[in-house]
């Protein structure tokens, strides 16, 4: 249980979009919720619309898409 909860805390703590400061755990429940594509992602939360424009967070943000 620990593992979990350790697991909890630092997806919470990890930016995958650091410009927008959407965090990994945000960007999963917006997957859970039914965000099936990465398009849908960043329209929920807004990632990849920062100064970077995605270049950062687009890479992570397919890698959980995938998970």
């Amino acid at each position: 249980m620990s593992e979990n909860v350790n697991q909890e805390i630092l997806d919470k703590l990890t930016k995958v979009c650091i410009c927008k400061a959407i965090s990994k755990a945000s960007i999963k429940k917006i997957i859970a919720s039914g965000a099936d594509t990465l398009e849908k992602v960043q329209k929920e939360c807004g990632a990849g619309s920062g100064p970077c424009g995605g270049k950062r967070c687009t890479p992570k943000i397919k890698e959980l898409l995938e998970l």
